[in-house]
């Protein structure tokens, strides 16, 4: 890696995700929504050990940008990404490791010794999601680490950066501080909100970073949550709340925001800053049922394909469809992972 310059700096938790399907008990059980991503509670701790004992589990490599991060890497040329996060000196480190090699992606962890490695419980009900995330070392990521001799050079190489909502529970002042090295440098910021528990209880600390963010992707629940945190009259009016977020005050006014929407099987709305009143709406190419096999990930397969884009300078309309085209080949398989041998995106 020394000497390697990756255009793409990812940063997030690393996670092994526990994937486990007809988990209409667990979630009755252990008070979940069917369609939903929170921090575990202590009323949560014994789900871990019930999955392993009574169901077949999938383990795949996890944690929010980490799945966008391979998804970048899926479409673009080889030594294109690094992704960095905090891991254990465990067993599922060791398996993430492999995943990433597998894609083509770069690691550069943080390993602390006799740590344990996040893991994300995920609870497969038909077409939906719950995610029950035990964070555990991911949560002890340095701020010094940022200009270390590993990590500096690959910042100051990078061209785009791309940070999870998620990490802002445990990290916002890492995160803002790679976000202004952005902005200062001129380069793109990209943040994902990622859930809607990050705008609804992390709101103070989305808005230390959003004013550096040169693009801000989230779903439309996520969207639906800001809106109700920052007091806007209609939640669900989607282009007013793009408009909004594109629109808040920016450290670097030199570059527009842009604020992508998606609404899974509906259309994805995009608003930038110069232009707030012409929102560009894309239309989904919708799956059938019998197509779809696991939606675990499908945002970050999302943001994977637009980062791809981002990163090769393609327009908005281009990076929006190969976001597309990456969360339909994501739901058609087990977890966030993509079609091999790999298939053209862009």
């Amino acid at each position: 890696m020394a000497g390697t310059t990756y255009p793409l700096f990812c940063m997030g938790n690393p996670l092994l995700d526990m994937q486990v399907t007809n988990g209409e008990k667990l979630l009755e059980k252990y008070d979940l929504k069917a369609n939903d991503a929170i921090l575990a509670e202590e009323k949560h701790a014994p789900l871990y050990e019930e999955i392993v004992k009574d169901y077949q589990i999938t383990y795949v490599a996890g944690g929010a940008a980490q799945n966008a991060a391979r998804g970048a890497a899926y479409v673009l040329p080889p030594n294109s990404v690094v992704y960095t996060g905090c891991v254990g000196d465990d067993e599922l480190a060791e398996q993430l490791k492999v995943a990433n090699k597998r894609e083509g992606l770069q690691d550069a962890y943080l390993v602390k010794k006799g740590e344990k490695t996040g893991a994300c419980a995920v609870i497969i009900t038909g077409h939906h999601r719950s995610l029950v995330t035990t964070l555990r070392v991911a949560e002890k990521y340095d701020q010094s680490y940022l200009s270390s001799p590993e990590i500096a050079p690959l910042i100051e190489g990078a061209k785009v950066f791309y940070v999870e909502g998620y990490f802002l529970t445990h990290g916002t002042a890492i995160a803002v501080e790679l976000a202004k090295k952005a902005s200062e440098a001129g380069k793109i910021f990209v943040i994902n909100i990622s859930a809607p528990f990050i705008a609804q209880f992390f709101k103070v600390q989305l808005e230390q970073i959003l004013s550096h963010c040169d693009v801000v992707i989230c779903n439309e629940s996520e969207a639906a949550a800001w809106a109700a945190a920052s007091g806007l009259p209609d939640q669900t009016d989607i282009p007013a709340i793009a408009k909004s977020l594109a629109t808040l005050p920016k450290s670097n006014p030199s570059r527009p925001r842009t604020v992508v929407i998606t609404q899974g099987p509906l259309s994805t709305v995009a608003v930038t800053s110069n232009e707030p009143d012409a929102p560009k709406v894309y239309e989904v190419h919708p799956l059938k049922d019998s197509e779809i096999v696991d939606t675990n990930g499908a945002g970050d397969a999302f943001a994977g394909g637009f980062l791809g884009g981002l990163v090769l300078g393609k327009p908005l309309d281009e990076c929006v469809i190969a976001g597309h085209k990456m969360g339909a080949m994501n739901v058609q398989q087990v977890g966030p992972t993509y079609k091999w041998p790999k298939v053209s995106i862009l």
